[in-house]
């Protein structure tokens, strides 16, 4: 899979702009603040239908403006794929794919799969459980849309529980009707705690392998799944629906008295370690910057394992963060993959023996194209 073409109209600080990129390598190099990052943001807002850096589509818009427009043109299995995003303030977002608009959120899934490193991917490490989660329903939301859909719908249950829970402290007789969320929410979160904890073990084993060339084969990695739901067996999904069920019986004097979901994949976590340490309490930033890297290069190849095409990676501002050896490891591993790079300096690549290199300046929201 490889993006031929992307088009900004009002799209942040992009007044009008296309790109045709290189099958292999685009460097896109400029200063600070003159647009480089929001390339990177519109390529992944088309594969997930969400910017990386906010939740807010009104934040992307051109301060000029009252709407923004994104076209990128791709080929997937040797076939072209089209895809526009499309928004205007106070009116929804619109995506189309071969210029046909989507119902659902969810079928944009998969048309474009990629991958993105940035420094905000330390949260992973360093923030809550909710940044981890989010991690983990983003990949397993382009490689199985049915995931997606599948998150979407237990949300909304779970609201709708929460909402009932709290609407039983002034009325009472309700309370026969809480046993009909809790069925609907075990039935989809049993779903969605077997695929993630499948996702865990493939990603654990993955990581170990690229973890240990990384670190010189002195660090050992561990990713260990943490359900709030517990069970001796997460491959069996009646077992999961069974024990989520049972966990509601066994807490629900506390869930009303809170008046919130207290069990269930909104719940769950995930530990890292580094040689029987946590990295989150533990890990030098060096390490931690080492363990999200092992992460990614695992991501690219689950996706490629499920999907039969590597997915674009997108390798935002981070290549100053990682040293000479990283960086060799990492040009080795991605050498087959389209990669779009941002930096300020383009001098490490100058030198490099790369194919069919792009180089993109970037200056105020405008791009001058070098071909090497």
């Amino acid at each position: 899979m490889y993006i031929d073409s992307l088009q900004l109209r009002n799209f942040r600080n992009y007044k009008e702009n296309v790109i045709d990129f290189s099958k292999n390598y685009n460097i896109i190099y400029g200063e600070n603040a003159q647009g480089k990052t929001n390339i990177v943001e519109a390529i992944f807002l088309c594969a997930s239908g969400r910017s990386h850096r906010t939740s807010k589509d009104i934040e992307l818009v051109n301060i000029n403006s009252n709407s923004y427009d994104i076209k990128l043109d791709a080929t997937k299995n040797q076939e072209k794929t089209n895809i526009e995003i499309s928004y205007e303030r106070e009116k929804k977002k619109v995506i189309k794919i071969n210029e046909i608009p989507l119902k659902k959120m969810g079928n944009l899934m998969g048309n474009l799969l990629a991958v993105i490193f940035s420094p905000e991917d330390l949260s992973v490490i360093n923030e809550g459980p909710s940044q981890r989660r989010r991690f983990i329903d983003i990949t397993l939301s382009q490689i199985k849309p049915s995931y997606f859909y599948d998150l979407q719908l237990y949300n909304k249950i779970l609201l709708q529980r929460n909402s009932l829970l709290k609407e039983l402290q002034n009325n009472r007789g309700l309370i026969d009707t809480l046993d009909i969320w809790d069925e609907k929410i075990a039935d989809i979160g049993s779903r969605i705690i077997k695929a993630r904890h499948e996702f865990i073990n493939r990603l654990n084993k993955a990581a170990k392998y690229n973890h240990s060339i990384l670190s010189d084969n002195n660090e050992n990695i561990e990713i260990n799944y943490s359900s709030s739901v517990e069970t001796d067996n997460y491959e069996d999904i009646d077992k999961i629906k069974a024990n989520i069920l049972m966990d509601f019986k066994r807490y629900r004097y506390i869930e009303l008295k809170r008046n919130t979901t207290l069990k269930g994949p909104h719940r769950d976590d995930y530990e890292i370690f580094i040689n029987n340490l946590d990295v989150k309490s533990f890990g030098s930033q060096g390490q931690k910057r080492t363990v999200i890297l092992s992460i990614k290069l695992s991501e690219l190849q689950i996706i490629k394992e499920e999907t039969g095409e590597y997915p674009v990676l997108l390798l935002d501002d981070v290549m100053s963060e990682l040293d000479y050896k990283r960086r060799e490891i990492l040009f080795d591993n991605i050498n087959h993959i389209q990669t779009f790079i941002t930096c300020t300096e383009k001098d490490i690549f100058d030198k490099k023996d790369f194919k069919d290199l792009l180089f993109v300046n970037v200056k105020n929201g405008n791009t001058i194209i070098k071909n090497i």
